[in-house]
């Protein structure tokens, strides 16, 4: 996954491609032939886009299985970056911007350990928004779900339709949600006696 120059330079063409319809990436994609690229392909992010590096003699069968490899990967990487509380309040004004208008606006977010039985909390008279260190590690759509179920409280501070109908902006909200339901009915499981984790 190189964001090298030397990967960027040369003889390019420049494809601008929509995200696969299974949501599997929340940014534009485009992918950038090189004549020069033989073999290698590499993906990085570029602001609120995805480009693919592939070379130029590719079929588009190729290159739209390589996008999806690589989105893959990418994600994969991301989802082990553990965000720190900074990059954390920055994702929720982003998260704001692009799905309330701006209109919530948190006056800290921050990792909390003391969460053990809810993936977040908020003080809407405070502006506070605190999310569980277990969400750590977890795909990015879904801590970007939990932050954006906060920040709707911040607008709505229940959970009655006007709540939802906030939340039914955000594209991934059942995928996030049947994530965290699967979560914590893995944690209901019963353990094995004599079983090792390896």
């Amino acid at each position: 996954m190189s964001a090298d120059p030397l990967h960027r330079a040369g003889a390019s063409q420049r494809t601008p491609t929509n995200p696969p319809p299974d949501g599997s990436a929340t940014s534009a994609i485009e992918v950038r032939r090189s004549t020069r690229r033989r073999r290698t392909v590499s993906a990085y992010r570029e602001g609120d886009r995805t480009v693919v590096l592939i070379p130029a003699r590719m079929s588009e069968a190729e290159e739209r299985r390589w996008v999806s490899v690589m989105l893959d990967k990418l994600a994969a990487q991301e989802s082990k970056r553990v965000l720190g509380d900074t990059e954390l309040a920055e994702r929720a004004e982003r998260l704001s911007g692009q799905y309330f208008e701006g209109r919530a606006r948190p006056a800290s977010v921050r990792w909390v350990t003391n969460q053990n039985t809810r993936w977040g909390s908020c003080t809407p008279s405070e502006g506070s928004i605190r999310l569980s260190h277990r969400l750590q590690g977890m795909p990015e759509y879904v801590v970007d779900y939990v932050l954006l179920h906060e920040l709707a409280h911040l607008l709505v501070p229940g959970h009655g339709p006007r709540f939802w109908r906030l939340l039914e902006a955000y594209p991934r909200t059942e995928r996030a949600r049947g994530y965290l339901e699967g979560v914590v009915a893995a944690d209901r499981l019963p353990h094995v006696p004599g079983a090792r984790n390896e």
